[in-house]
């Protein structure tokens, strides 16, 4: 990454990001329109306790934050994947997430020529310290600017 060069061992702010209850419904209606992600009264007698984000759209906001704090300006590539994505506690409207990515690991694929891979761990909060999410990914990035 060879704009924002990483190291093993880094630790990388994420956030704050804030959610509000349109963001959360638009979100649903468009994505992922379960009755908790949609509607309040559903989502108070649901086991969620009242509107939450979708897991997914968590992530989404999630990527933003990396985008923000090391993606954009580097040489990223995508990504081969996800090896896990656990949501942990719901995450409501007015919730402001925050959090880091750990850099786990960086080598050189062995398969593509002038490209890296990173083994990111990321960790994500609510603004009472509570873990809403927690993730493993793994990154590709050119090994010098084209």
């Amino acid at each position: 990454m060879t704009k924002k060069v990483l190291k093993t061992g880094d630790c990388i702010t994420l956030g704050p990001r804030s959610v509000t209850k349109e963001e959360i419904i638009e979100f649903a209606e468009e994505f992922d329109p379960a009755p908790y992600h949609l509607d309040e009264e559903a989502a108070k007698a649901s086991m969620l306790g009242g509107l939450s984000a979708s897991g997914w759209h968590v992530c989404a906001m999630v990527m933003r934050m990396m985008c923000d704090a090391f993606i954009l300006g580097s040489t990223s590539q995508g990504a081969p994947g996800v090896e896990y994505c656990r949501w942990k506690k719901p995450v409501h409207p007015g919730d402001t997430l925050s959090g880091e990515t750990r850099v786990v690991s960086l080598r050189d694929s062995k398969s593509l020529p002038n490209i890296g891979i990173s083994e990111l761990e990321h960790t994500i909060y609510n603004q009472n310290g509570e873990l809403v999410l927690e993730m493993k990914n793994f990154g590709y990035y050119a090994l010098s600017e084209s």
